[in-house]
């Protein structure tokens, strides 16, 4: 798929229409809820909305509602202390992950085979993105992300990603089914050739990671 067909779609999404779940009316008491970041009602309403029609454009209005109060959304999860891969819901319809980043670190290029958004809550994420090309990838285009931004990736995009400032970075990332099944890819850093996505590694990454940031007075 062309660059152009899912870098612009979602990044700076204003989602319209009224608010109605999570940061937004309670329609069971009336009341509006402000300053706070119900994370179990967003899990409950991020899954309703996977299971509609268009469910990616329906989950980023939800997720750009988020991100647009980091303060309430660290009022939950807290604010970011230790890179990972945090798990807030896990299913076959769809997974949701609290990610933090380590200043200055890269993931591999790698694949989902399926839908995904990003919605940064509080750092950077730079994303470029890659297509298959005479058995390896090659980069097609980039997008930078700030707090308060959010991004979509269809079904088939490879991306890789990098935090480029010298704090943490969090981001929620929600896929459209499960995340940790296996039957992905990654592709190698030097030869860019694919190879199976190795989950268990990139933990290791996220811990290294860490570890490196920890280690500077």
């Amino acid at each position: 798929m062309p660059f152009e067909a899912y870098t612009r779609r979602s990044l700076l999404l204003g989602a319209a229409g009224a608010w109605s779940t999570t940061l937004g009316q309670d329609l069971s008491s009336g009341s509006r809820v402000r300053g706070r970041f119900d994370l179990e009602r967003f899990v409950e309403d991020v899954r309703r909305a996977s299971a509609g029609g268009d469910a990616q454009a329906a989950v980023e209005e939800l997720l750009q509602r988020v991100v647009d109060r980091p303060r309430a959304v660290m009022s939950d999860l807290g604010e970011p202390a230790e890179a990972g891969i945090h798990t807030i819901y896990r299913g076959q319809d769809v997974t949701i992950l609290n990610v933090v980043w380590a200043p200055l670190m890269v993931l591999l290029p790698h694949n989902h085979n399926i839908w995904a958004s990003i919605g940064i809550y509080t750092g950077r994420e730079d994303n470029i993105l890659w297509e298959r090309e005479s058995g390896r990838v090659t980069a097609v285009g980039a997008a930078s992300l700030s707090e308060g931004q959010v991004f979509g990736l269809p079904p088939d995009a490879i991306h890789s990603v990098t935090n480029p400032i010298g704090r943490l970075t969090g981001a929620i990332h929600i896929y459209g089914g499960d995340f940790f099944a296996p039957g992905r890819s990654e592709w190698d850093a030097d030869t860019l050739r694919e190879r199976a996505f190795d989950l268990d590694s990139a933990r290791e990454d996220f811990r290294k990671a860490a570890e490196r940031y920890e280690a500077v007075p």
